[in-house]
């Protein structure tokens, strides 16, 4: 009898031990000790006879189900300095009439006691709103701008419609450029006009926490965008902060509430054709394409490399590529997206100053 409960007992062990052993295999095979843990990625360390485990490192930059908020910023020499720009997790510059640009910031989950100057909206200026999923927000409008708007069911609140409580013009900056705001305006405004303040959509660009070091790339310390003859961007690069310094219009800018330096952690260059619009009111607003796949730079940590930006409808997102056809990895931080005319003789620059080409 007592044979038998041995027996029994040493085969009970044997199935544990090679149902453990199997487990171990299992979890080795996936790679790196890693495994999933519901919809997260967790790492596992021995420790003795305790096992570990270690939540990986989450994106930073973009986080969080609150909806984004699209804001026009005038970007005229007489509205700098700009408020927001370095608490903006994405910001567009493309041209507008005039050879003049003007810059859409996008924020997520923040709260700003001023956000401005603020100025009216562009109708291309939507298709980045839209596919950021963002409540798009602007002081006036161009005809084109009031047209889409409507026509593509945009959420969108014009300050110059809204009172002067939410949307005000302050001392020290002459009109137009002196229009300002807060995040909690725009959210109770969004609230009272029933947009939605949450969103499921992900980031357009494929934020990643370990480090991308573009190791093939070109060394990218000066950049030079050109807008027009008068409205150059340049952004140079600080090796010990691995971030980039903005100028525009010659001169270093500033956050016009903190004072403190415009960086970013990423920089992408994107050529898109412009024309003049035969509107009839010959003011020289501007048109452009966004659509189909164009050329492009994407710039981080001191080097760049060539890059194709693919957007199929005016809504959808754009999808950044490698010119081996994948989609890039991007560093966790700020970017800036400078839309700049085709043609536009950008520069990037390293100590042996080689032109891009």
């Amino acid at each position: 009898m007592k044979k038998k409960v041995v027996l029994t007992v040493v085969i009970i062990l044997c199935v544990i031990a090679i149902a453990v052993c199997s487990a171990i295999l299992y979890i080795k095979s996936q790679g790196n000790n890693s495994t999933f843990l519901g919809t997260e990625v967790i790492n596992e360390e021995q420790s003795g006879n305790n096992t570990i485990v270690a939540e990986l490192p989450k994106v930073q930059t973009f986080k969080g189900n609150d909806r984004p908020i699209a804001v026009m910023i005038d970007n005229n020499k007489d509205a700098m300095p700009q408020a927001g720009l370095n608490d903006a997790y994405m910001v567009y510059e493309i041209i507008v009439e005039g050879g003049e640009s003007r810059i859409m910031a996008l924020f997520k989950g923040v709260n700003l006691d001023k956000i401005g100057p603020i100025r009216s909206s562009r109708h291309y200026f939507l298709d980045y709103a839209l596919e950021n999923d963002a409540i798009y927000v602007h002081y006036g409008w161009s005809p084109q701008a009031e047209s889409d708007i409507k026509t593509l069911g945009v959420n969108n609140i014009n300050g110059i419609s809204q009172s002067s409580k939410d949307f005000w013009r302050v001392k020290g900056k002459k009109s137009p450029h002196n229009v300002v705001t807060t995040t909690d305006k725009i959210l109770s405004i969004a609230k009272s006009k029933g947009y939605r303040k949450t969103s499921e959509t992900k980031s357009v660009l494929n934020y990643v926490t370990d480090e991308v070091n573009l190791e093939n790339g070109q060394e990218a310390y000066d950049i030079t965008i050109p807008y027009s003859d008068y409205n150059t961007v340049e952004w140079k690069y600080n090796s010990e902060t691995k971030r980039y310094t903005r100028y525009s219009k010659s001169k270093e800018q500033k956050d016009w509430t903190t004072n403190e330096n415009v960086t970013t952690k990423n920089i992408i260059i994107e050529f898109i054709a412009n024309s003049t619009l035969n509107d009839g009111e010959n003011k020289g607003r501007q048109t452009m394409n966004t659509t189909g796949t164009k050329d492009g730079y994407y710039i981080t940590n001191g080097k760049a490399i060539p890059i194709k930006c693919e957007k199929v409808s005016r809504s959808s997102k754009t999808v950044y590529k490698d010119l081996e056809g994948n989609e890039i990895k991007v560093n966790d931080g700020n970017t800036f997206v400078q839309i700049c005319p085709i043609n536009a003789k950008v520069k990037i620059e390293s100590n042996t100053q080689t032109e891009a080409e």
